[in-house]
This record gives C-alpha cells, sequence and structure tokens, in this order.
C-alpha cells in the first residue's frame, strides 16, 4: 500500500496537484454559497451576495500584489528579492490599512446604497481587509516560488475556516445572518495566513532595490492594477447593479444564477495561476511562451463547453440540486449566463499572457469592455435577461478582439523572424 501511495505521488506533479486542491477549494467554497442559500431563500440570499461580492472585489484588488510579488519572485535572488518583499509587505499593509478603514468609515453609506439589512457587516468586514493583503502578499511569494503545496494550503484554510466557523455561528448564535457571515469571513482571512513562513522577513525594508528593478515593479503594478480593476467592473458590476435596481427577491435570484454560472470562471482561475509563473520562467530563459497559451486556453474552452452544455440541457436540474426550487425562475437564464462566463474566462487567459509578457494593449482592450458591459446593464436593464444579453454581447465583443490583436501579434513575429 505505501509502495502504491509513493508511486501516485511520483507521477503527480506539484501543478496537478495544485490543480486538485484548487478544485477541492472551489467546491469547498461553491458548497458554503448554496448551503447560505438554501438556509436563507432568495431575499436573505442578497444581502450574503453583497458580502460575498464584496469579498471578490478584495480579492481582485489584493490580487495586484499577489500577483506582482509572483512575478518578481521568480525574477529577483537573495538580497534583491528579501528587500522586494520586505517593501511589498509594507505597501500591502498600508494599502490595506486605509482601504479597511475607508468601508469602516462608509458603512451606514454601503448598507444605503446596496440596501443592506444591516451596516454591521460591513465594519466587521473593513477590520479584516488589512489580514487579505497580507495573505495575498504571503500567497504570491509561494505562486512565484511554485511551491504549490504551500498555496494550495493557504487556499484550504481560508475556505475550510470561513465554511465551517460560519456554519457553526448561524447554529449557534441568534444574531442577523449577514453579520454572521461577515464574522466567518473574518476568521478565515486569520487562517488564510497559514502557512506563513516569512516571518523572518521585516516591514521595515533595509536594502535598496535599484532604479531599473523599481521601474519594472512599478510599470507591472500600475499594469496590473488597472487590469484587476476591470476584473472587479466585469466580474462583480452586474451583481451590484442589481442590487442597486432590482428587488431583493430579484436580486437573490440573480445572485444564485451568478453563482452557478461563474463555476467555469472559478475552474479557469487555477489555469491562471499556473500560467503566469510558467510564462515568466520561459521569458526569462529566452524560449516560445506560445504552447503554454495554447494548453490552458484549450483546457478553459473545453471545460466551458461542457459546463455550458449542461446548464443549456438540464437548467432545472442544476438548480434544483444547487439551490432548491425556491430559484427555478433562473432556469431559462443558466445557460446563457454561463456562456458569458465562459467567453470572458477564455479571453481572460490571454490578457493575463500578456500581461505576463508587460504587453499593454490587451489589458486596455479589457478596461474599455468592461467599462461597456457596465455602460450596457446601466442603460438596459429592463429584465434580468436582458442584464444577461449586456453581458454576452460585451464579453463577445472583447474575446474577438482578443484573438484578433494575438494574431496580428504574431504575424508581427513572424514577419521579424524571416
Amino acid at each position: 500500500m505505501i509502495t502504491i501511495t509513493n508511486n501516485i505521488r511520483k507521477r503527480v506533479t506539484p501543478e496537478q496537484l495544485f490543480m486538485l486542491s484548487v478544485l477541492a477549494v472551489n467546491g469547498g467554497n461553491y458548497l458554503y454559497n448554496l448551503i447560505l442559500g438554501r438556509l436563507l431563500g432568495p431575499a436573505q440570499f442578497a444581502d450574503a451576495a453583497v458580502l460575498i461580492t464584496f469579498l471578490l472585489v478584495l480579492s481582485f484588488v489584493a490580487m495586484t500584489f499577489q500577483l506582482v510579488t509572483a512575478k518578481f519572485s521568480v525574477l529577483f535572488e537573495g538580497t534583491l528579492f528579501k528587500t522586494f518583499i520586505s517593501k511589498i509587505y509594507r505597501n500591502a499593509l498600508g494599502v490595506g490599512i486605509a482601504l479597511g478603514a475607508l468601508i469602516v468609515v462608509f458603512a451606514s453609506q454601503l448598507q444605503q446604497v446596496f440596501n443592506t439589512s444591516s451596516s454591521i457587516m460591513f465594519v466587521i468586514f473593513g477590520i479584516g481587509v488589512p489580514l487579505y493583503f497580507l495573505m495575498s502578499v504571503n500567497r504570491g511569494v509561494f505562486q512565484g516560488k511554485k511551491a504549490f503545496k504551500s498555496l494550495s494550503m493557504t487556499y484550504q484554510t481560508e475556505m475550510l475556516s470561513r465554511l465551517l466557523f460560519t456554519l457553526g455561528l448561524i447554529f449557534l448564535l441568534d444574531i442577523q445572518s449577514s453579520v454572521v457571515i461577515a464574522m466567518g469571513i473574518l476568521i478565515s482571512f486569520g487562517f488564510g495566513l497559514i502557512p506563513f513562513k516569512y516571518k523572518h522577513i521585516g516591514l521595515k525594508a533595509t536594502g535598496i532595490i535599484d532604479k531599473i528593478s523599481s521601474k519594472q515593479i512599478k510599470r507591472f503594478f500600475i499594469l496590473t492594477a488597472f487590469y484587476e480593476l476591470t476584473q472587479i467592473i466585469i466580474n462583480n458590476s452586474d451583481i451590484l447593479l442589481v442590487k442597486h435596481y432590482f428587488e431583493s427577491y430579484e436580486a437573490g435570484l440573480y445572485a444564485s444564477l451568478a453563482l452557478i454560472g461563474r463555476m467555469v470562471y472559478f475552474i479557469a482561475w487555477m489555469f491562471v495561476m499556473l500560467l503566469l509563473p510558467a510564462v515568466v520562467q520561459l521569458k526569462k530563459e529566452g524560449k516560445d511562451t506560445s504552447p503554454v497559451l495554447f494548453k490552458y486556453t484549450g483546457y478553459i474552452a473545453a471545460i466551458a463547453s461542457v459546463i455550458v452544455f449542461a446548464c443549456a440541457v438540464f437548467p432545472e436540474t442544476v438548480i434544483h440540486l444547487l439551490f432548491g426550487e425556491h430559484y427555478i425562475a433562473m432556469a431559462s437564464l443558466l445557460w446563457k449566463y454561463a456562456l458569458a462566463t465562459s467567453v470572458f474566462a477564455i479571453s481572460n487567459i490571454f490578457a493575463y499572457y500578456y500581461l505576463s509578457l508587460d504587453r499593454y494593449v490587451p489589458v486596455i482592450v479589457s478596461g474599455v469592455f468592461g467599462l461597456l458591459q457596465m455602460g450596457l446593464v446601466i442603460c438596459f436593464h429592463d429584465s434580468l435577461e436582458q442584464v444577461v444579453h449586456m453581458q454576452i454581447i460585451a464579453m463577445s465583443l472583447l474575446l474577438g478582439i482578443q484573438v484578433i490583436f494575438y494574431k496580428i501579434d504574431s504575424l508581427k513575429k513572424g514577419l521579424k523572424i524571416s
């Protein structure tokens, strides 16, 4: 038995183990949302969806620090690496404290804008924001160094603690569900710091980063921050706008639709995590990076096709199994939302590929179409179906432009070589 286990470990690569871990984490996060949807019902789940959306927004903002850390953890070594890590921790903590303070101060206004039952949930969430930024830098180090076991563990501890503590608090305490969910999220941020192997690196940087390296870091940081902003707009603006324009019951129905339809995006994210360090390493070695793009694009396209097909053929079964009969009204829109998310997930791979290569145009294009999607939803929201249609239009155009850019870029490279 021990021999069989050792053989399996030798055959399974760290990347494959990380992919399995991400699938498990996504499954746990899905279970968390599904249980909340069933326990709370559409109206109360709308409040929970706002907090979950805030968590996704926070993850994209903090992802800027994670990706910057990951990239330069590949490029920097020795003293330069330690100096860089110290500075990135310090900056991430500063941004986290500032952003968290803003959420706490404007908690009452956020309650009014998003029509939630409580402002306390925003206060609790804001307190945890600095921890999330520290967690993201920690993950960036593991990602860049390809320490996939430790990277997997941070995602697992965050997911499991949020799931167990939230459900435990719901059953044990008789308080507003939105406050309980915020408390569970706060606790999970602390557990997400496990393992934290860089305690010896202080927040005060003692070394100096040369001007060329500093310029590279700033340029990549700005580029990544801009792209993560487009991710926030594309991924979350629809839920927040629906919560603003529609009644709580309809907003709750839409939140369940979004959760199921985004399954392909969450699965695709594990490929993005593997893509960036792989592309940066190949570029550093002067090798062709295109095969990595083709491989992960193919994976995502195949997974997306299966999910969209299942949502189109068995919509009522999928919704009934995952959320229950109270959400069946969304069955006809399920495959359409899944299609919009799938198209975005594929275009996202192209954008992150060029982001890894320090290319600006695809990132700017994503920003433009993110704003286009938000503008279309603001102008056309007579029904939930119309909201979904606007997203399909915007994301299809985005993918088309990304593919055209890649083909033109490839032709230019071919001409230079010849």
